[in-house]
């Protein structure tokens, strides 16, 4: 496992992180706490070191559920979690106001539960789980900076990131050139190239860390869907590939495979992440993971093998603007 720094930070992270949505049991369909506990104990074996969760995956499941796997870990871990907008609304209205999704308050008490969920005294990354840079003109904006500091001054959380709204990568840009993040989390992948125009730029200048998100872009660049793939009900991807989503994601992922195969690559799921290990300003790929074989193939991805810049652009003429979480 390859280890890269996380913005200012001086954490070293691993460059593939592990992504706690999935082991929530709740929107993934059928999960099992065994298999997602051998997930976790597999990742720490083979070197990933970066746990990205959120309380609202599966109302704080997924954190106690990592809080078991490291309960007897010997190696050091990295835990980012998220406080939930108030309203819960995701994503964020821009006509939302801070009061309404993030008021110091809530931040704090929201801190204070996962800090119980992961059995810690300290998070080393606490997120807001939805962002609009709007809210860096709300009257309560210095109230949030206020509360934030007071955790990190209490020893609650080291660090403070954003999670940027679905597709919107430029709604951050304010925020990261204001010195008041160390982390942005974003959708980045094959589909989802916007990032790379100006906010990877951004970032490496005020050396804030990128954690991409959706590498796979929810099972579409798995390599495995077919247009006959089909999904429990209560599986939000069921909702997400609707319509003729599945088909057209079909389509331009087999015309991926072949741009790939020409390059040397067979495995469209590896060279997706390898694709965002690409970019310097990266520092990990949350890859959503709950069983042991997956986790396994994402790890070996981490080999400081990456594409060219020619390699680079020939992709990004596959890039696909769209956003299906509407």
């Amino acid at each position: 496992m390859k280890y890269r720094m996380l913005g200012r930070t001086e954490l070293q992270v691993s460059e593939i992180g592990f992504g706690g949505w999935g082991i929530g049991k709740n929107w993934w369909g059928e999960t099992e706490d065994a298999e997602s506990l051998r997930a976790l104990q597999k990742a720490q074996d083979l070197g990933i070191n970066f746990f990205d969760t959120a309380y609202v995956y599966g109302d704080g499941h997924s954190e106690r559920l990592i809080a078991q796997a490291f309960r007897s870990a010997k190696k050091r871990a990295y835990i980012a979690t998220k406080v939930p907008p108030k309203n819960m609304q995701w994503p964020a209205d821009h006509r939302s106001s801070l009061q309404a999704t993030f008021p110091p308050e809530w931040i704090i008490s929201c801190t204070e539960r996962s800090l119980k969920n992961l059995h810690t005294d300290c998070i080393e990354l606490q997120q807001l789980h939805v962002w609009s840079d709007r809210w860096l003109q709300d009257p309560l904006w210095q109230k949030v900076l206020e509360a934030v500091e007071r955790l990190k001054s209490q020893g609650k959380i080291r660090f403070f990131g954003i999670s940027i709204n679905d597709h919107e990568p430029e709604t951050a840009l304010e925020a990261v050139r204001g010195g008041f993040v160390d982390t942005v989390q974003v959708i980045f992948n094959l589909f989802e190239q916007t990032p790379r125009r100006k906010l990877f730029s951004q970032c490496l200048q005020n050396r804030v860390g990128i954690l991409a998100r959706v590498p796979l872009d929810e099972g579409g660049l798995s390599g495995k869907l077919t247009p006959e793939s089909r999904f429990e009900e209560e599986d939000f991807r069921s909702r997400y590939f609707a319509g003729e989503r599945l088909k057209e994601t079909c389509r331009r992922a087999e015309a991926l495979k072949k741009v790939l195969a020409a390059n040397g690559s067979q495995n469209l799921a590896q060279a997706a992440l390898r694709f965002c290990l690409s970019f310097c300003a990266v520092s990990t790929v949350l890859a959503g993971t709950r069983r042991v074989p997956h986790v396994e193939e994402n790890a070996s991805v981490s080999d400081g093998r990456y594409l060219d810049g020619s390699q680079l652009e020939e992709l990004e003429g596959h890039a696909w603007p769209r956003n299906f979480y509407r």
